[in-house]
């Protein structure tokens, strides 16, 4: 009689250590109901170019070396930001000459101003004493007048409001007065070729470049 007894136990103990095994199972991390659903799991964010603006229509560039005008946080690159100098001092009169004006467009004068500086620095000087910004150009005929104005200083560039903001596959021309990019007048192998993130009008012609931002040229202000 003990022996069948002994057997019956050996059985049932069995039957109970399986039954706690699937249990245990039943519970594992893998099935909580506290983890996250697929549609839950945080995916990284694509990255969307600003709207509203002319994509550039380069290729690929080849940075230039540690310190070059294509890095961020170069001087007058993408910031946007004017130069904060409280000492800045406005040109002189001798310096400057206006140029064309449109007395249906209160936007519409303009002034070369002879001093060369940096593009940043202009911007700030066109801000603070004229009250305006780098020009912006948005037909041929504007264009032309600048340039029949500009075009017997000893200089082969001046600035205009264009400029590169963005950094990849989101590069885009925009003016500095915020003004819809509509209208440009590229010399030839422009903008592709050459380095720079600010634009320039040639003095001749009046073709458009883009030109190192840290340069010194004489500059044309709207106001």
């Amino acid at each position: 009689m003990k022996l069948p007894l002994l057997l019956a136990l050996l059985v049932g103990g069995a039957f109970a250590l399986h039954l706690s095994s699937e249990t245990s199972d039943s519970k594992s991390p893998l099935m909580d109901e506290n983890l996250p659903r697929d549609a839950e799991i945080s995916r990284p964010e694509v990255e969307e170019c600003p709207p509203g603006e002319e994509l550039m229509p380069l290729e690929e560039e080849k940075e230039e070396g540690s310190g070059s005008e294509g890095a961020p946080g170069d001087e007058g690159a993408v910031s946007g930001q004017d130069v904060t100098d409280v000492d800045l001092q406005c040109p002189k009169e001798e310096d400057t000459t206006s140029l064309m004006s449109d007395s249906g467009c209160k936007t519409c004068r303009y002034l070369l101003i002879r001093k060369a500086e940096c593009f940043d620095k202009a911007q700030s000087i066109c801000r603070k004493c004229y009250r305006g910004t780098l020009a912006s150009i948005h037909s041929f005929t504007v264009n032309f007048r600048i340039q029949s104005s500009v075009r017997g200083i000893n200089q082969g560039q001046v600035w205009i409001g264009g400029r590169i903001v963005g950094w990849g596959r989101c590069k885009r021309f925009r003016w500095v007065d915020g003004s819809s990019w509509n209208f440009a007048y590229w010399a030839s192998g422009q903008p592709r070729r050459g380095g720079g993130r600010c634009v320039t009008l040639c003095t001749r012609g009046g073709h458009w470049r883009r030109s190192r931002c840290g340069k010194r040229r004489p500059f044309v202000c709207a106001y």
